[in-house]
């Protein structure tokens, strides 16, 4: 084992790198595809480096493990002595065993931290040994869940379940030294982290707050989102920037009528790939348009299967992220309805007011009909025409 050149820090940062990402669809080991100039691990070094100082030991697959040695070196700078890469097992919880097992002995704080999670930034690790330096075990970063739950049998619901009592667990997890020996020396079963492992072997978990940049890479989608944040912002502009959007669809769908973030009980569903709704796509591709993102089919097209059936707040809320991500600010967004059916006339604030809260910006919503004239006029579908403004931040 390499002697240190510098004191030997309380802590210890296990940064796990050995999986496949057969989800991701890469030709590459996830910790290994590019995000922009650099790889996802090399991203996810540069929050740890820049957190409290530790000895880092990365669990690479077995292949690559001089490629994590060369990524964690340029990390590292002159704490390059700090860093010790080991091949990862078959499972995530034999290659984390890999990496406690060089882990220094003086080490008194472990935390564990999946590379996946490239750009969680260095306040996270702050907060995680800072807890355990105050006196707690273990420690697990979480996010509240925004979205409604549903407990699932199949194709049908069941029943909702309480969102108030669930949080996304996120990483690093950080543990007393002691608590991960003992956890992983008596474990029994896999588990999906490591929280769960300790928890399992009696322990207490904690908990301290996460943050919304420390989600997973998974899917090509996920990628897609940390290259949006990882761009360069857009150059200022003296003006904002407008742009137009425009959809139609043909009733004929499934189930019940949305519309406008809302749902229609008793009138005939729009038919699409998601749930047809005419209004909040055309704001998607104005609020794109304005931004230079291109159209609703560049980043919602078929081939994005999580989008199937998704209402309103799903796109307009994907949308928001992709548009601040590329340096602009939504400032307000006016759509008009063209349709018989249904009528807006009683639901209009409350229309505005979901497809406000989705967006994070003024939704102002109109309605007319065409005089019997066309399509939307002989009640065969409906179109929505949208002009949305946005500035650069």
């Amino acid at each position: 084992m390499t002697t240190p050149l510098i004191p030997v820090p309380r802590v210890a940062i296990i940064v796990v790198a050995a999986g496949s990402g057969v989800r991701l669809g890469a030709d590459a080991p996830k910790a290994f595809v590019g995000i922009d100039a650099h790889t996802v691990l090399r991203h996810a070094l540069e929050g740890v480096f820049a957190g409290p100082a530790a000895q880092v030991v990365i669990v690479a697959p077995t292949e690559r493990t001089g490629d994590a040695l060369t990524e964690a070196h340029e990390a590292a700078g002159r704490r390059r002595d700090l860093v010790t890469v080991v091949a990862g097992g078959a499972t995530r919880q034999e290659s984390v065993a890999a990496g406690l097992s060089a882990v220094w002995p003086d080490v008194e704080f472990v935390l564990v931290h999946d590379a996946a999670r490239a750009l969680t930034p260095a306040s996270v690790f702050t907060r995680v040994v800072e807890a355990l330096e105050a006196g707690q075990d273990a420690v697990l970063p979480v996010l509240p869940v925004i979205d409604t739950i549903k407990r699932v049998s199949g194709d049908a619901v069941v029943e909702p379940v309480d969102r108030a009592e669930l949080a996304a667990a996120q990483t690093p997890q950080g543990f007393r030294r002691r608590m991960l020996d003992h956890a992983y020396a008596s474990a029994a079963a896999d588990h999906t982290d490591d929280a769960a492992l300790v928890q399992a072997a009696g322990g207490h978990i904690a908990t301290v707050r996460g943050d919304e940049r420390a989600f997973k890479i998974t899917t090509a989608a996920d990628l897609e989102r940390a290259r949006l944040l990882l761009a360069p912002a857009a150059p200022a502009a003296a003006l904002p920037r407008v742009g137009v959007g425009t959809d139609v669809h043909a009733f004929g769908g499934e189930g019940t009528l949305w519309l406008a973030g809302l749902e229609w009980p008793g009138e005939q569903a729009l038919h699409g790939h998601s749930d047809g709704d005419a209004v909040a796509h055309a704001i998607v591709d104005a609020v794109l348009a304005a931004a230079g993102l291109g159209d609703i089919g560049t980043h919602f097209g078929t081939d994005r299967p999580e989008f199937a059936g998704a209402h309103a707040p799903a796109f307009l809320a994907h949308t928001r992220t992709l548009v601040e991500a590329a340096g602009f600010a939504i400032g307000n967004v006016s759509v008009q309805v063209q349709a018989n059916r249904p009528r807006f006339a009683s639901r209009r604030g409350e229309a505005e007011t979901v497809l406000s809260a989705a967006l994070g910006a003024p939704v102002a919503v109109s309605a007319t009909t065409t005089d019997g004239l066309g399509f939307t006029g002989t009640g065969e579908g409906v179109a929505a025409y949208a002009v949305a403004l946005v500035v650069p931040r």
